[in-house]
């Protein structure tokens, strides 16, 4: 079922460098009848249970991620990165294999009790969404799911999740 899926998603060698597999998703986005299916996946994931608002990761993650939300009728949050958001936020570091990256939310977006769906676009590592969590989870929200279009299952991002409820549509076994 999830075939017809994979098909429309583009894979990119040697983007942002060499040796890399780039995993394109915007080549679903454009079309309409995946984006839909895609969407309803996602919505099946979740349905059945409470959700009060729906976070999306900077920035492929706001597609679906909006999407979703309205589809459950709830808000939508996005996390970007430092300096994109205009009022006040809370941020978390996060390491990558060189270096480090930085995510912010606004210290408004999610009130104490919540309910909360992270979505991004895909799954590597699993910093991102480690480092997601612990910003719902410092405004005292309770992350209900993480859902990913993609997942890279051999860079073993869905260990460091291992606490949540982690699901994906399109699991990649290798490069």
């Amino acid at each position: 079922m999830y075939e017809d899926i994979k098909n429309t998603i583009r894979r990119v060698p040697d983007f942002p460098k060499k040796g890399i597999m780039f995993i394109d998703v915007t080549t679903l986005f454009k079309n309409s009848a995946a984006m839909k299916e895609t969407v309803n996946i996602l919505y099946d994931f979740v349905k059945d249970k409470k959700i009060d608002k729906v976070i999306g990761i900077e920035s492929r993650g706001f597609v679906a991620g909006a999407l979703l939300a309205d589809k459950l009728n709830v808000g939508f949050v996005p996390i970007r990165k430092p300096g994109k958001l205009p009022a006040e936020t809370i941020k978390e570091t996060y390491e990558l294999e060189y270096g480090s990256d930085t995510i912010e939310i606004h210290k408004d977006a999610i009130q104490p009790g919540e309910k909360v769906l992270i979505h991004d676009d895909l799954l590597a590592t699993g910093g991102t969404a480690v480092a997601a969590c612990k910003l719902v989870e410092r405004l005292g929200g309770e992350v209900v799911q993480l859902s990913f279009i993609v997942e890279l299952d051999f860079l073993k991002g869905r260990e460091k999740l291992s606490n949540y409820d982690v699901k994906s549509i399109v699991v990649y076994d290798s490069e």
